[in-house]
C-alpha cells in the first residue's frame, strides 16, 4: 500500500497498516476567511502500536482524530481503517464502520445520564447486534473494577469512575481502533494516572490500535510514537 506517509510519521514497515492518512485538509469558512484546521497531513499507523498526538490547544489535533475515526470528513485527502477508504462513505457506512471497528473515549466522559452504566456498556453491543450484551458488559465493567457499581448512574459516579466506565464501554466490542481525546483531561493528577495506567493495560491486553490526543506528557511518554502537531501540520 502506498501511504504516502511523512518520513517522521512512518510506521514500521514490518507491520501491517491498520490506518492511514494521506494528504489531509480539513477547512472551514470563518469571518476572517477560510480557515486550514489541518493542512496536508499524512501519516501510516501499524496494527497494535500506539501513537500519542500532541501540541499546543488550537494545533488541530481534536480535528485530527475526528477525521481518523470517521468522525468528520476531510475538505481533501483520504482516511484507510483496514483498507477501507472511510471518505468514500456517506454519513451511515460511517456509522457501521465505527460501531464494528473503532472505539472512543472523550475527555468528558459522554455518557448516557438516562442509562446505568451497565447499560451503558451494553449500548455499543447493541447497536452492533452483539449477543449476550449483558453478560459481556457485566465482565467489561468488572475488568475496570467496577462490578460493584453497575446499577449506579453517571450522577452517581465519580469522574475517575465514569471514565473508567468510558473505557469499558470503548473496549467491549474488542474495537480494531481506539481513539482517546484527552482521556486524563478532567482529571485530577492522581485519578488521571490510575486511569491511563488502566487505558494502556486494557490496551495491551485487546491487542488494539491506540491513537491519543494529549497533553498529558507523561500518557504521551507511554506510547509507542509521538506525533507533533503545530498550525495543522504534523511535524
Amino acid at each position: 500500500m502506498n501511504t504516502k506517509a511523512t518520513p517522521n510519521a512512518q510506521a514500521p514497515m514490518t507491520r501491517s497498516h491498520v490506518l492511514t492518512a494521506e494528504n489531509l485538509c480539513k477547512q472551514v469558512s470563518s469571518p476572517e476567511g477560510l480557515l486550514t484546521i489541518v493542512d496536508e497531513v499524512s501519516l501510516a499507523i501499524a496494527a497494535g502500536e500506539s501513537v500519542a498526538v500532541t501540541g499546543p490547544s488550537g494545533a488541530g489535533k481534536s480535528t485530527l482524530l475526528a477525521l481518523l475515526a470517521g468522525l468528520d470528513v476531510p475538505t481533501r485527502g483520504r482516511v484507510l481503517l483496514e483498507g477501507q477508504d472511510l471518505t468514500q462513505l456517506d454519513e451511515d457506512g460511517r456509522a457501521r464502520v465505527r460501531a464494528q471497528r473503532v472505539g472512543f473515549v472523550f475527555q468528558s466522559f459522554h455518557l448516557i445520564p438516562a442509562l446505568t452504566a451497565l447499560e451503558n456498556v451494553m449500548l455499543p453491543l447493541e447497536l452492533a447486534g452483539g449477543s449476550d450484551a449483558r453478560r459481556v458488559a457485566a465482565q467489561a465493567l468488572a475488568g475496570v473494577g467496577l462490578e460493584e457499581r453497575t446499577a449506579h448512574y453517571p450522577r452517581q459516579l465519580s469522574g475517575g469512575e465514569q471514565q473508567r466506565v468510558a473505557i469499558a464501554r470503548a473496549f467491549v466490542t474488542r474495537p480494531a481502533v481506539l481513539f482517546a481525546d484527552e482521556p486524563t483531561g478532567n482529571l485530577d493528577t492522581a485519578t488521571g494516572a490510575r486511569v491511563g495506567e488502566l487505558l494502556f493495560e486494557l490496551n495491551a491486553s485487546a491487542h488494539t490500535t491506540l491513537v491519543l490526543v494529549t497533553h498529558d506528557r507523561a500518557l504521551a511518554a507511554r506510547c509507542v510514537r509521538v506525533v507533533r502537531m503545530e498550525a495543522g501540520r504534523v511535524l
